[in-house]
């Protein structure tokens, strides 16, 4: 799994099992996160404004890439008698409004380097099914952790799923880290340790006013967010104040612990994970707007649902059942999405 945030790929070594009650469990071996270099993440930032062949090329290289990292996990773990890779990709383009959707790292050849079975390319299949193609993760939300109220995740976007009425719904919030992490940059640090940088600032009343403005959040779900809307919306807002970095950082913490709190009924209890989780101030913040009842889970779990959850919907595609909710992205239909490359 590599997101938005750019921090690295995350691998994990998983299990999963059907208990006598048809229940889904799951258990973790080995994860790592692969941070990238920095030639890496300037090309994957600068990606979204790649002309059709140089995109192709990049896609060819980062296929290569990521087969490469897989491999090297595999062997230095000395993991074997694998059922399969599930892999997510790095998303490049995300314009479901437009019909499309593109994660680098899903190529052909990912399966022939490996020479293991790969499921991947997991979000196409619903664009073209007329939905967002994201979030995800709520299916592994709603056979996972369904004891919770709200399952929220805090990466490069937020998002958070729930059950209504028997069906499950989720949607991007807003921008979290692939904004704030942009932001520290520009201090020479990767990112705001625990909020440190933004507790210790000043919010700004007018930029946080023209933030919380903005029509997304206006918007009902289905809806999803993209890097294109964040160069488009946030930085140019971002870019026009005079403020300080410090105070930027400050401002857009407050603006996110804002749209966070109105998603949630007081007294909810939520599971939160992601990055972003370790941002204490973030979370006190989000606290103060509403009460509710916050579960930070075990670092494994924090730092790796997001791909122990993309390893689930692999394992539902292989067994040919359901792993997108139209529910959640508004697709004609629920469907078993994702390509799965088998090696002979």
């Amino acid at each position: 799994m590599s997101g938005t945030s750019l921090d690295g790929i995350d691998l994990a070594e998983m299990t999963f099992s059907l208990n006598n009650h048809q229940k889904w469990e799951y258990s973790f071996g080995t994860t790592e996160t692969i941070p990238y270099n920095p030639s890496w993440v300037a090309v994957l930032k600068e990606g979204i404004h790649f002309s059709a062949g140089r995109l192709q090329q990049l896609n060819n290289d980062y296929t290569l890439y990521l087969a490469d990292v897989i491999s090297s996990f595999i062997q230095d773990h000395r993991i074997t008698a694998l059922d399969a890779i599930c892999s997510h990709g790095h998303t490049i383009l995300h314009q479901p409004q437009k019909g499309i959707t593109l994660q680098i790292g899903n190529l052909p050849s990912i399966a022939e380097r490996l020479a293991q079975t790969v499921v991947c390319d997991f979000r196409v299949q619903d664009v073209v099914l007329g939905g967002q193609g994201a979030p995800l993760v709520p299916i592994g939300d709603r056979l996972l952790f369904s004891n919770y109220d709200y399952c929220l995740n805090l990466g490069g976007f937020a998002n958070a799923s729930n059950e209504r009425n028997g069906k499950r719904f989720a949607y991007d919030i807003c921008p979290v880290n692939i904004v704030l992490n942009s932001l520290t940059e520009e201090l020479g640090i990767p990112y705001d340790d625990g909020g440190a940088i933004a507790r210790n600032g000043e919010a700004n009343d007018r930029l946080l006013e023209q933030l919380n403005a903005l029509a997304f959040y206006q918007l009902g779900a289905p809806k999803s967010l993209g890097l294109e809307w964040v160069q488009a919306q946030i930085f140019p807002l971002l870019n026009a104040s005079d403020i300080s970095i410090e105070n930027k950082i400050a401002t857009f913490t407050e603006h996110v612990a804002y749209q966070l709190s109105q998603q949630f009924a007081a007294n909810s209890t939520v599971l939160v994970t992601g990055g972003g989780a370790y941002n204490t101030f973030l979370l006190e913040r989000l606290g103060f707007y509403k009460k509710l009842d916050v579960t930070i889970p075990d670092p494994q779990l924090l730092e790796f649902k997001e791909a122990l959850i993309f390893g689930l919907l692999g394992v539902l595609k292989l067994r040919d059942e359901v792993n997108c909710l139209a529910s959640v992205t508004g697709a004609s239909r629920d469907h078993s999405g994702g390509i799965v490359y088998k090696i002979a």
